[in-house]
């Protein structure tokens, strides 16, 4: 009894959580649809030879992705690093070593710094490496870590710690913030992870003043397009290391993490795999869909993710002149997994699928397999454009992690690497 006196403020802000969820679809507690024989055909129709063939149409199409949705790639962006420091020579008893190095991207007064933090594993050989792309910061990612806080300090504590990171976790799964690094570790990879927001902050305003003053010859007018060079700036650092192959570098990202990790692959082409979970709209969900989110609801509550450009399309999405099916078209052969929740309507695992089996047509013409299977509940994880549909809503779980390590394994040749999961019931 005591207990649950104790305990009651968390359990009455539960249950008003999943009072509200349970009219929501933003949190997720309708089913998306496994039906799509019957939608819409992606639009733009995807022409796959010049695609395939000829480097200035890619380059023609990646133009228009930055004129409508991105804003410029910051082609140039001085990026410097320090050496690093040795948070933990016995990281996971003794498995690896912890350490960060501080990236500074940009020039003059303007300059950002963030933190990249590396879990090496100890191994005889270059290790591939995962890069996530994190909400959190490095605190709550590597708790109990003497880390170091956006405030410059040593980190003594987590942002998840208390009742309202337990219920963050309750909503949005056991690894929303926290990383699983030994399961890394045991697929044979390195992790490596940075704060988004240290790079660029995430709120309206306060991101475009700082990306108008990074001091390059083209400064980004997206956070969507900043956080994506935050990816280039870690795979800058990490392939100057010996202990990391250069060949083998992915990104990670969830939710607009997601929609980065996509971008910074088509425009990085370094990166040898790409985790987009859960990357709803301006990610890997189609524009012109109308289930979920949509984008035009997403660019009015976060402006700054795109470019300005974007606000003149929003009253005629049909006026598009690019969708999501090209992004993907664009990353090919780059394997790409695509992570959803059936739950998980808000970000359009629907249409999601239908943007990448329109993709594989180039996955395919760049001999590489697209997607396998017979529908959005079947998981390929060694397939070059690889979906992956679980239970659940909009969140990072045990299952996520399984499939993310089964991909990595499979496209970056980690040793010792898990079971593929097999195909799981929604």
């Amino acid at each position: 009894m005591i207990w649950f006196l104790k305990r009651m403020p968390l359990l009455i802000v539960l249950g008003l959580t999943v009072l509200v969820m349970s009219n929501c679809t933003m949190l997720g507690m309708n089913y998306a649809s496994l039906e799509t024989g019957n939608k819409p055909q992606p639009q733009p129709s995807l022409d796959v030879p010049a695609i395939t063939g000829n480097a200035a149409k890619r380059d023609a199409l990646k133009q228009a992705f930055e004129d409508t949705l991105y804003g410029p790639w910051p082609t140039a962006m001085p990026v410097a690093f320090s050496a690093w420091r040795v948070v933990e020579p016995d990281y996971l008893d003794g498995r690896g070593t912890l350490e960060e190095a501080e990236v500074t991207v940009g020039s003059g007064e303007g300059a950002r710094l963030f933190h990249l933090v590396v879990a090496f594993p100890k191994a005889d050989r270059p290790a591939p490496v995962v890069v996530g792309q994190t909400f959190s910061s490095n605190c709550s990612v590597f708790p109990g870590e003497p880390v170091t806080a956006t405030d410059m300090t040593a980190c003594t504590g987590s942002e998840m710690d208390g009742a309202m990171g337990t219920l963050a976790t309750q909503i949005f799964g056991r690894y929303i913030a926290v990383a699983p690094v030994a399961r890394y570790f045991d697929a044979g990879l390195a992790y490596a992870s940075f704060y988004a927001s240290e790079l660029v902050p995430d709120r309206n305003g306060d991101a475009q003043a700082v990306m108008a003053n990074l001091g390059g010859a083209t400064n980004p007018t997206s956070a969507l397009m900043a956080w994506a060079y935050g990816f280039t700036a870690a795979l800058d650092v990490l392939e100057a290391d010996p202990r990391i192959d250069k060949s083998r570098m992915a990104v990670m990202g969830h939710s607009r993490h997601g929609k980065s990790a996509l971008i910074a692959g088509v425009w990085d082409r370094r990166v040898a795999a790409v985790i987009a979970h859960q990357s709803g709209f301006a990610g890997a969900a189609l524009s012109r869909s109308e289930t979920g989110e949509g984008l035009v609801r997403m660019a009015e509550s976060y402006p700054h993710w795109l470019s300005p450009n974007v606000q003149s399309y929003l009253a005629d999405l049909s006026s598009l002149p690019v969708d999501q099916h090209e992004l993907l078209a664009l990353l090919a052969p780059t394997p790409v997994l695509l992570g959803n929740g059936r739950r998980d309507v808000w970000s359009d695992p629907n249409s999601t699928y239908r943007a990448a089996e329109a993709a594989s047509a180039v996955y395919k013409a760049e001999a590489a397999t697209g997607l396998t299977g017979d529908g959005m509940q079947s998981f390929d994880p060694a397939a070059d454009l690889a979906y992956w549909l679980r239970s659940g809503g909009h969140s990072i779980v045990p299952k996520d992690i399984d499939a993310f390590t089964a991909f990595l394994a499979a496209h970056l040749g980690g040793a010792g690497a898990i079971e593929s999961p097999v195909q799981m019931a929604n």
